[in-house]
């Protein structure tokens, strides 16, 4: 288990990370969000001890990570998966990591088995795709069997297949009961992956709880209508407070009206109802309106071309 409490840091007149707490329990997939500049990648940091909390603390397992005696077999954290010297193979990278805590060749085999890289263990690293990163550096989280996974970013550069992978990868290891951690910016996939959801704004907790929590909270009344005079209804429903957005020439999807009322309306106006699905809310929308005022690098509003 991964625990926090009251953590901050500070770089200079910046708080990148203010009195945070939370825990990263075992047995499910917690995953861990935020705009860029959030704190995500210092409070990874500070969990391993590559950064030092200005205040508070935090422990993994019950110790802070620098007293465990063998930390490779209690943690493993990949936090940038290019950090590896070019110059050397795969196979001789994690077998000098595998070095530092008397473990032999046959876990580093193993490893390069389990992550599908085993048929590139003699290539120097610095030939490596980023996907081809990725995979060397989940082998080297994997190295002594950690009770403990804090992965960012692990499914960035993979490929479908890849990424389907870690998402089993990652939930095999939690139904084992160890605590897994990660990070992502791809919201569909972290849906389909996280049981718990951290969200972090400008160095706060913006939400702790459950994916199915989340969801519900996202939940807004949006229905799809494919109608035969989509046109039509669209200016139809303009001229009350609904939201009306044409998806195709004869869809719609609708906000802040009843699937019986659209029904009602369109029929009384001689328009063909053919389908009406209620959507459900997205974990993307759940996220968007968490971090809407934590937002640091906003983007200005796409032109169109002339």
């Amino acid at each position: 288990m991964i625990a926090a409490e009251n953590l901050t840091k500070r770089f200079g007149a910046k708080t990148a990370v203010d009195g945070i707490s939370f825990e990263v329990r075992p047995g499910r997939v917690t995953g861990f969000l935020g705009p860029n500049g959030a704190g995500k990648s210092t409070t990874m940091r500070m969990i391993v001890g590559l950064d030092r909390p200005d205040a508070g603390s935090v422990t993994v397992n019950g110790s802070p990570f620098a007293q465990h005696r063998a930390p490779m077999t209690e943690v493993g954290a990949l936090l940038d998966a290019k950090a590896v010297h070019p110059g050397r193979t795969a196979r001789s990278h994690l077998r000098m990591l595998a070095a530092t805590h008397g473990l032999g060749d046959r876990r580093v085999d193993e490893v390069m088995e389990l992550t599908g890289i085993a048929s590139v263990a003699r290539r120097r690293v610095g030939g490596f795709s980023l996907g081809m990163h990725q995979r060397l550096g989940i082998a080297a989280t994997m190295l002594g069997d950690p009770h403990t996974l804090i992965l960012d970013e692990p499914v960035n550069g993979l490929d479908p297949e890849g990424v389907h992978w870690v998402r089993g990868f990652v939930r095999s290891l939690a139904a084992e009961g160890r605590t897994v951690f990660l990070s992502s910016h791809l919201m569909s996939e972290m849906a389909q992956t996280a049981d718990h959801i951290i969200v972090l704004g400008q160095g706060r907790i913006l939400a702790d709880a459950p994916v199915t929590d989340l969801l519900q909270t996202s939940e807004r009344e949006r229905v799809r209508v494919r109608v035969s005079d989509a046109e039509r209804l669209t200016g139809l429903l303009a001229a009350t407070d609904v939201a009306a957005t044409r998806t195709a020439a004869d869809t719609l999807e609708v906000e802040g009206l009843p699937a019986a009322e659209i029904t009602r309306r369109a029929v009384g106006a001689g328009i063909d109802v053919n389908e009406l699905v209620p959507l459900r809310g997205s974990l993307e929308d759940a996220y968007l309106a968490l971090t809407g005022d934590a937002v640091e690098y906003r983007s200005a509003p796409a032109v169109s071309a002339a």
